[in-house]
């Protein structure tokens, strides 16, 4: 059933969302976004399915807060998924001391994509982006240096420690996607943003 499910074509400006997020803000703000939603118990670890063929995994500020049992799942949800596989994950006060680990382990560890958001709200905004084509692309694949200046993309960049605007548009002018420029020796970045700004940008990735 669930392999029926997430491998049929969805029409326009609709979305299949796990049933546990029935009566949630999120859905009530997707909702009054004009997207069309079908529920359903078996999509397995992920909690949306759009028409773009991209899944997406949610990561609230009391996973990330709760423990480890959110990275096992993580795992599991990379391991068991064909598709496009988002992860949104929360960054809030609460959760901040916690993100640049949660970062790494999605980036870096995973390769997955991850994208940050303050909340359901904010996550509701992306995903209805999403459903009606407001992007031209999918703003979470990896694309060319020339497609890589998408304003989800620059922000997720400029998370790192002293990387401005500026220097975010420099790096992926000069990395062709996100894992690139997360597996990038200090050298190479020092030729791009000088060796202070190199060394802070590794050791962020790395430490």
């Amino acid at each position: 059933m669930k392999s029926a499910v997430l491998n049929s074509a969805l029409p326009h400006g609709h979305i299949i969302c796990a049933e546990r997020w029935r009566n949630s803000a999120l859905i009530q703000d997707l909702k009054g976004g004009g997207v069309n939603i079908l529920f359903e118990n078996e999509l397995g670890l992920a909690d949306f399915h759009l028409p773009s063929k991209t899944s997406i995994l949610y990561v609230s500020e009391g996973n990330i807060v709760a423990g480890t049992e959110y990275r096992r799942k993580l795992v599991r949800y990379r391991n068991a998924s064909s598709l496009q596989d988002v992860v949104l994950v929360e960054r809030t006060r609460l959760s901040e001391q916690y993100f640049p680990a949660v970062q790494r382990f999605v980036v870096l560890d995973l390769g997955l994509a991850l994208v940050p958001v303050s909340g359901q709200t904010e996550a509701s905004q992306l995903i209805i982006q999403m459903v009606h084509g407001q992007t031209r692309e999918n703003p979470f694949r990896p694309r060319s240096s020339c497609r890589l200046l998408d304003p989800l993309v620059l922000a997720l960049v400029q998370q790192v420690p002293g990387v401005g605007r500026v220097k975010a548009v420099t790096l992926l002018q000069n990395f062709s996607s996100i894992q690139q420029l997360c597996s990038a020796a200090p050298a190479e970045l020092e030729l791009i943003v000088g060796r202070a700004s190199a060394l802070q940008i590794h050791s962020f990735f790395h430490k």
